[in-house]
């Protein structure tokens, strides 16, 4: 409405009043209320609209945080050197932590093989011992069997005189009974 005039084709649509539709009505303040300030106060988080630079700090979050451009840069620049800082710690205690695992494997392969690893040399040759009962020990070691290097003189010669069981020869019997059947592959 222009000059207390209605616009001339809205003057055409009939108006109807609906019972179902209420028209707001004036609500009541109390008594103790006070006008909002048209300024806001300052910041209860301790960050000021004002920059030490003397930057205008124009970029507004939706939580209110207002910052220049470069102080966003310089944020963002020290958190990637602090997560990089992150980065190379765990780098370097997790290396710490796989040279600790391949030290303790070698040692005990070292336990279970020495001079294996220590050398290029890859044969082992055993030592041999020193003989205390001289040529005599010697003729008895050239008889005694590989497998009874750590058995003394004394139990070598109990030992010859053990019987040995021999082998059973159901897997021979077996076979010539059952070893003419062929296959019938069809």
């Amino acid at each position: 409405m222009h000059d207390n005039r209605p616009h001339p084709l809205l003057a055409q649509v009939p108006l109807t009043v609906s019972p179902f539709v209420s028209l707001p009505t004036a609500t009541t303040l109390p008594y103790m209320y006070k006008t909002i300030p048209s300024t806001l106060p300052p910041s209860s988080t301790g960050t000021s609209s004002s920059s030490s630079e003397g930057k205008p700090q124009y970029v507004v979050s939706s939580s209110g945080h207002a910052a220049h451009p470069d102080e966003i840069i310089a944020s963002c620049k020290a958190l990637q050197a602090y997560i990089q800082k992150v980065q190379d710690d765990a780098d370097r205690e997790l290396k710490a932590w796989q040279d600790a695992i391949d030290a303790r494997e070698l040692a005990e392969k070292r336990r279970v093989a020495p001079g294996w690893l220590d050398s290029d040399a890859r044969i082992l040759e055993p030592e041999k011992k020193s003989s205390s009962t001289g040529a005599a020990g010697g003729s008895e070691m050239s008889q005694k069997n590989l497998m009874d290097a750590g058995v003394s003189s004394a139990d070598a010669s109990s030992l010859q005189h053990t019987p040995v069981v021999a082998p059973s020869r159901e897997g021979d019997e077996l076979d010539r009974a059952f070893g003419g059947l062929g296959l019938n592959k069809s």
